[in-house]
């Protein structure tokens, strides 16, 4: 019997809803658990302990990386890269996974304001330096590339 792993799936939310559910798609057609903000249960502890016990708990790390930089915390991290940051910490295997031409995304996908995007050109910029990044430009085609780059990793891993 084949392992199943847990991963963990990063983005931001609102932009990326269609994207996010290809790649939890392609997470189970691979027989494995996706776990994400969508799947959290209602809970007592704060978000950010719930997000990093199930980042523990999971075997990999997805991270999709759209138009958008996304809420900040109260240091002016995006919770997405704080979530990257944590992984990296713990020595997670890292997917990622970013737009092929964010400067090409509907306005509602991007970001407007000026220092969100010099925040997201940064995350990209560091996401890049640390690993082999894989680009995407649509949902189906991030599906596919989750399905290669996870497989890929198992084998790694």
């Amino acid at each position: 019997m084949d392992k199943r792993y847990q991963v963990f799936i990063s983005s931001t939310f609102v932009d990326l809803i269609d994207e996010r559910q290809a790649v939890l798609k392609s997470i189970l057609e691979m027989d494995h658990m996706p776990a994400g903000m969508e799947l959290f249960p209602a809970t007592d502890d704060t978000a950010w302990n719930l997000i990093k016990d199930v980042i523990d708990a999971s075997d990999y790390y997805v991270l999709i990386v759209g138009g958008r930089y996304g809420s900040l915390n109260e240091e002016g991290i995006g919770f997405t890269e704080k979530e990257y940051q944590y992984a990296i910490s713990t020595k997670k295997p890292v997917i990622p996974l970013l737009h092929e031409n964010p400067d090409n995304l509907p306005r509602d996908k991007t970001e407007t304001d000026e220092d969100s995007w010099e925040k997201l050109k940064s995350f990209r910029r560091e996401v890049e330096d640390k690993h082999t990044c894989v680009y995407w430009n649509s949902a189906d085609d991030l599906k596919a590339k989750v399905i290669i780059g996870l497989t890929s990793a198992v084998k790694t891993y």
